[in-house]
């Protein structure tokens, strides 16, 4: 689905992205680990369109996509949700979901099947999204990225600031999503202990560089932990 080749990034001087390659497959999960400041969020935004790279190619489904603007790529068929969620939070959270389908007919209608993955957002469906607690925020960013129906969807540290009892129903979901096999996630995370239980392949940075990869059942066997110990 996602194939990335040799990609360079630069912010001024400074060389954050140095030849990164992988790949992301429908069914699977593929999970990007690392320190901060490694260029993690970086490589996201750089899939994304969001920075620009210098050199490499990015593919979706075969076809170049790195020099298409974010929101060709959003029609492409990739959902992003970034770190920080990034809802709106003056709207409401069918407002919210709209957003997700902003490209979409006018009368294309919000997905029943958000509200089966997330029931908490059909409960609250009026209220303003800066009125949910952060758990309930990362499901509607989650959901609106999933509205129109993505390829590809890229996740950027979704646990970050959530409870433990909304950090697995969104693992949950995130199984299930790939598990389906129409769809290929990457997902960018700090948590170790919920990248490795999600985990198909993982991609371990630091420097701007990938240092090791693998398939996610090796990743305790091949020290993962202790290569992103902080």
């Amino acid at each position: 689905m996602l194939t990335v080749k040799n990609i360079h990034q630069y912010y001024g001087g400074s060389h954050i992205l140095r030849d990164v390659s992988f790949e992301a497959t429908l069914g699977k999960v593929t999970v990007l680990l690392g320190r901060n400041g490694v260029g993690k969020t970086t490589l996201l935004k750089s899939l994304m369109g969001l920075v620009p790279i210098k050199s490499g190619s990015i593919e979706l489904e075969g076809k170049p996509i790195h020099k298409a603007t974010p929101y060709d790529r959003a029609r492409a068929g990739i959902g992003f949700v970034p770190q920080g969620r990034e809802i709106f939070a003056r709207l409401t959270v069918e407002e919210n979901l709209r957003m997700g389908l902003a490209y979409k007919s006018g009368s294309t209608p919000i997905p029943q099947e958000l509200f089966e993955l997330f029931p908490v957002l059909k409960q609250m469906i009026n209220r303003r999204g800066g009125d949910l607690s952060g758990g309930q925020q990362q499901q509607l960013a989650i959901a609106r990225a999933l509205a129109p129906k993505p390829k590809l969807l890229i996740l950027d540290e979704p646990t970050e600031g959530i409870q433990p009892s909304i950090i697995k129903d969104i693992g949950r979901v995130i199984r299930m999503l790939a598990d389906r096999g129409d769809m290929a996630i990457v997902l960018c995370e700090q948590y170790y202990d919920f990248a490795q239980e999600l985990a198909d392949d993982y991609l371990v940075m630091e420097r701007g560089e990938v240092i090791a990869r693998g398939l996610g059942k090796d990743m305790e066997a091949q020290g993962v932990r202790q290569l992103v110990a902080i």
